[in-house]
């Protein structure tokens, strides 16, 4: 085995493209270093890339924030503007396994593990954030819903790295909030999860929305139909319920012994309501 600390994501991209074996990127670690331990993977090359100028970084522009691929997400907690601005992708991230873990974990490893449990990737994808993937034929910006296409497996190609995370602007009167269940009241995976993105009016009528529901099918779900049961409407129980028929409705769970389908389908629905209600305050809504 191999271990590099490349200081340039092109120096990185170039290592991960000519690896004739197995290779793995070391951001946090905090699933790398377990499935190694437990004999799951066994990288021929491991290639650190906390020392790469900028992907340990969180920065503030005109147009939003860019969060760098090895932020950890505790960073994340602490980042004033970034909490103000999308509160609910933050509480997804500080909801990625105990105080430990968070002083390591990173949003950008949490979506490319790529399991449909992921706590970060549903409040993202309500955020619309984008990655910014670097590679061998150069650099390109993704959604975020596109990096995920089965449980473990990613669209990435052979050789590209996602260099960091891009969060907009919230419009005026916008917000976000996310939800899951768990069994246990910490440190468990999401049996359920939903993310929503809300932006109103001055009257508190909902003009844009963006719904993603978790572990309810392999991939995170963004319920387009979801938000259309909110757009052009106040959050009033009809829009609410109707929300909450089409996030059931949506799901494609399956059975195990943290939930069957029937449930599944169930919370998901209440997540959604609860998100939704939330984002609704969170924005000026009454």
């Amino acid at each position: 085995m191999r271990y590099i600390r490349p200081l340039s994501i092109e120096d990185a991209v170039g290592q991960l493209a000519g690896s004739a074996g197995p290779a793995a990127i070391l951001a946090g670690g905090s699933d790398l270093l377990v499935r190694m331990k437990g004999g799951f993977v066994e990288p021929e090359l491991i290639i650190d890339i906390k020392s790469i100028a900028g992907l340990r970084d969180i920065r503030e522009t005109a147009d939003g924030f860019s969060i760098g691929a090895a932020v950890p997400c505790a960073v994340l907690g602490e980042n004033a503007g970034l909490k103000k601005a999308w509160p609910g992708v933050v509480e997804a991230a500080k909801l990625i396994g105990s105080k430990q873990v968070q002083g390591r974990c990173t949003i950008v490893g949490n979506l490319c593990n790529a399991s449909p449990a992921a706590d970060s990737v549903p409040a993202l994808v309500a955020a619309g954030a984008k990655a910014v993937v670097v590679g061998p034929s150069g650099k390109r910006t993704i959604a975020v819903e596109t990096v995920p296409t089965a449980p473990g497996r990613t669209s990435l190609a052979k050789g590209e790295i996602i260099e960091a995370i891009l969060l907009g602007k919230p419009a005026p009167r916008s917000a976000d909030a996310y939800l899951r269940f768990i069994p246990r009241t910490e440190m468990d995976i999401a049996v359920v999860s939903a993310g929503v993105n809300l932006t109103l009016d001055e009257a508190g009528v909902v003009t844009a929305a963006r719904v993603a529901i978790g572990a309810a099918a392999p991939t995170v779900l963004l319920v387009e139909e979801g938000a259309e049961a909110l757009i052009g409407r106040k959050l009033d129980e009809a829009a609410l319920e109707r929300l909450a028929k089409v996030c059931a409705g949506a799901c494609r769970p399956i059975d195990d012994k943290r939930g069957t389908i029937e449930f599944r389908r169930k919370v998901a629905g209440v997540l959604a309501r609860r998100a939704a209600m939330t984002a609704y305050a969170r924005a000026g809504g009454k």
